[in-house]
């Protein structure tokens, strides 16, 4: 019997404790335009459950994840009309770090920008243009980044794909809007690069599924359709999407002489939309002259030379031009932002080994947030903050078997729906990871009337991926976006 017991007792201890929101709130002030706002910083992570159901029996709210998330609101008398943001970026695999200390948040990173990078230990500094000034914030991270996770004996790879995505995510913004009274409040969705494909996906299910219509979309550095950004066999949409953004990079590297930005610009659309794609479709129809002509003008546009661009067969694949545009100065440039420059110790290497304007970076953000998490929002927990992370990998797209991943269809029906619902983009134009005129490519074939193209605004930075680590980019972009919340 004492050894049943002791079996028991070991039984019972080694069982994981049911989890519980561990939420942390303290008070801040900032002065913006003048005017002292006083806020409180919510952070901490919201246990996330589902409703189980056995043989149809209803067995109980049942814990699956543990999320995290910041929370910014003013502490002055509620008022209904007040918005609120959710934030989130991409990836997959990345923490809502950069557009949380990037740009929208209260506190803002120091990192320095191409060219003169801040060294460590960085810094960290009020953010005068934060959007907390027109609209409360929430900054969420999907499981497995930052400090989220499934729980004690859970899978995380129930979250690993787009629609176990799409649904947490869902519920994070469904709790916290309940429980803090937001449902008469403007709703707003900011998501980064994979973040904008979440975001218009997340505004069709929440509206769909629990009858929340946000009021606006805010999608920076956008994409919606891989198939605009994918160099597959057989997909020539790319080469001549990327074109533009090779000539704008190519032109900030001094291969355009003393051309105007807008200049280049417009020819490498012009050429890009026409003969370019012509080409490419043609394959071995054209004739010798009219493909000399193609090699002449990619060549010119794109800063490579004749013979590399004859050589892959018209057809520039994006990293390769990261590697070979400064081939003979022995630099490579980057791909989530061209004006970046970094070295192989193999100057004759194909594809590059790392992208220089994440590696220049990602030091500050992150020594930032663990800082700014534990020091100044009291958060304290021993697990690292995780803020690019491949252990989300693979990714399961297994809803687009067959077909290609895109949401254009679901943010045209949920716009569709919500008629009243808003649609920001911006775009870098150096940025080769999501390049601004694939973004156009795809919203001018957004299935909506065309009394609904007047909610989409679009708006353009000369920097990349993170158009906000450029410092002029970043007040213009903070104004960009005031802006478009304030009119919404």
């Amino acid at each position: 019997m004492a050894d049943e017991k002791a079996d028991e007792a070991t039984q019972q201890d080694t069982t994981p404790a049911e989890p519980v929101d561990d939420l942390v709130s303290t008070h801040h002030a900032i002065t913006v335009d003048g005017t002292e706002l006083s806020y409180t910083a919510t952070t901490g992570r919201v246990v996330l459950r589902d409703e189980v159901y056995t043989d149809g029996k209803f067995d109980g709210h049942k814990a699956k994840a543990e999320v995290f998330l910041t929370s910014y609101v003013l502490d002055a008398a509620p008022d209904s009309n007040r918005p609120v943001t959710f934030a989130f970026n991409g990836g997959p695999g990345s923490a809502s770090v950069w557009l949380h200390l990037g740009v929208l948040g209260p506190r803002r990173v120091l990192s320095g920008d191409a060219g003169d990078l801040a060294p460590p230990p960085y810094g960290l500094a009020d953010n005068p243009e934060t959007l907390l000034k027109h609209s409360d914030l929430v900054f969420i991270d999907p499981v497995s980044t930052g400090y989220s996770r499934a729980i004690e004996g859970g899978k995380p790879g129930d979250f690993h794909g787009f629609q176990g995505d799409v649904e947490s995510i869902a519920e994070v913004i469904r709790l916290w809007t309940t429980r803090n009274s937001r449902w008469m409040s403007p709703k707003y969705l900011a998501g980064e690069s994979y973040g904008t494909l979440r975001a218009a996906a997340l505004a069709d299910h929440l509206q769909s599924r629990h009858g929340l219509y946000p009021n606006g979309l805010l999608l920076i550095s956008s994409v919606l359709d891989m198939g605009t950004i994918r160099f597959t066999e057989g997909n020539d949409l790319p080469y001549s999407l990327y074109l533009p953004t090779y000539a704008a990079i190519a032109h900030h590297h001094g291969k355009h002489g003393d051309r105007p930005l807008r200049d280049v610009l417009d020819e490498a659309e012009k050429f890009a939309a026409g003969d370019y794609a012509w080409a490419l479709a043609r394959g071995a129809r054209l004739t010798a002259e009219e493909r000399a002509d193609v090699v002449r003008k990619v060549a010119e546009l794109s800063g490579l030379s004749e013979d590399y661009v004859d050589r892959v067969n018209l057809r520039i694949e994006h990293v390769r031009f990261f590697t070979e545009l400064l081939r003979d100065e022995r630099k490579t440039v980057g791909r989530m932002d061209g004006r970046f420059t970094g070295w192989e110790p193999d100057a004759a290497v194909e594809r590059f080994t790392d992208d220089p304007s994440i590696s220049g970076i990602r030091g500050a953000y992150s020594a930032a947030i663990n800082h700014y998490l534990r020091e100044e929002l009291d958060y304290r927990s021993d697990l690292p903050y995780e803020t690019l992370t491949g252990r989300v990998q693979p990714w399961s797209y297994k809803e687009f078997e067959g077909a290609a991943v895109s949401v254009v269809d679901r943010l045209g029906a949920a716009m569709q729906a919500n008629p009243h619902l808003r649609v920001h983009v911006g775009c870098g134009y150096t940025d080769g990871a999501t390049p601004y005129f694939a973004a156009e490519h795809v919203l001018a074939r957004l299935p909506v009337p065309e009394e609904l193209r007047e909610n989409i605004d679009v708006r353009y930075y000369p920097a990349g991926h993170m158009m906000y680590v450029h410092e002029p980019s970043r007040i213009q972009q903070s104004d960009d976006l005031a802006t478009f919340i304030t009119r919404s």
